[in-house]
């Protein structure tokens, strides 16, 4: 289930954040949990399994759009398909706003098949507003 970021889960976020190669330096986690908490354009949601909290999607919302900046699934966790559920869930909860990738997150969309899917959905955007 996606849960929207709250101050409450700091501590959380920042442990599936950590996960993040380029987030393991406690200075530049901090700069990013700031960059969450302070900023009116980005959000972050966690997602919520019965055991618990074990990934996390950061996006920017920019443009009439939304970028994906963070993906984090708890290692324990990969492979299961809970980073596809993340992005649909977050398609689902926009879904007339296109989503894209960073640099860093293109790799996991493109392994997912999920920027065709994102694709798909500005498209079908498009011939809407036709």
């Amino acid at each position: 289930m996606l849960i929207r970021y709250k101050k409450s889960y700091e501590k959380i976020a920042m442990g599936l954040l950590s996960f993040i190669p380029s987030e393991k330096d406690l200075k530049k986690l901090m700069i990013t949990m700031n960059e969450y908490d302070s900023g009116k354009n980005r959000k972050l949601y966690l997602w919520k399994e019965k055991e618990g909290y074990i990934g996390l999607i950061g996006v920017l919302f920019t443009n009439n759009q939304i970028q994906i900046h963070h993906i984090a699934i708890n290692p324990s966790h990969r492979n299961q398909g809970f980073g596809k559920h993340l992005v649909k869930a977050l398609k689902r909860l926009y879904p007339y706003t296109p989503i894209t990738s960073t640099e860093n997150t293109k790799t996991f969309l493109q392994k997912c098949n999920m920027l065709e899917d994102m694709q798909k959905g500005k498209q079908n955007l498009i011939s809407l507003q036709n």
